[in-house]
């Protein structure tokens, strides 16, 4: 067990969040100081270019967001529009196989949850990292009972 991280522990995505957001940030930069050097434009115009670099922003800080944090009493998965919380018991086994582009956790209602916070992109040897420590982490804290997986 000394292999494990202590808890809360929280796994994200840290160069291709910082990739997003300092796009982000560069593109409604950008467009807004082209709606405010051309000359040309009227006040709903300009007010129209920086609404959008300011939607192209939201958008990336969106995708930035993702995250999975596990505590004590389970784990939490944020991906780009949603939150779900997971108690320990709820998850069976995490999937991280060649070609994915995220971690996937197999869950005890027959389902599978993407969990984007782990993904290979950018930094794919940390990602593999990260999510061997989850799979650790979920083996050690989870009590299921035997006969809940025949078959």
């Amino acid at each position: 067990m000394s292999d494990q991280p202590s808890l809360p522990v929280t796994f994200r995505p840290g160069r291709t969040r910082a990739v997003l957001l300092t796009a982000g940030v560069a593109i409604f930069v950008v467009i807004s100081a082209v709606a405010l050097l051309l000359e040309q434009l009227g006040p709903g115009e300009r007010l129209s270019f920086i609404v959008t670099g300011a939607l192209v922003f939201w958008v990336l800080a969106l995708l930035a967001r993702v995250k999975v944090v596990a505590d004590e009493s389970g784990v939490t998965v944020v991906n780009i529009a949603s939150r779900r919380r997971l108690d320990w018991a709820e998850i069976l086994q995490v999937n991280l196989r060649p070609g994915d582009p995220w971690v996937f956790l197999d869950l005890s209602d027959g389902t599978s949850l993407p969990a984007l916070g782990i993904q290979p992109g950018i930094a794919k040897e940390r990602a593999i990292a990260d999510a061997r420590i989850l799979r650790t982490l979920v083996e050690a804290r989870a009590i299921r009972d035997p006969e809940q997986h025949q078959g």
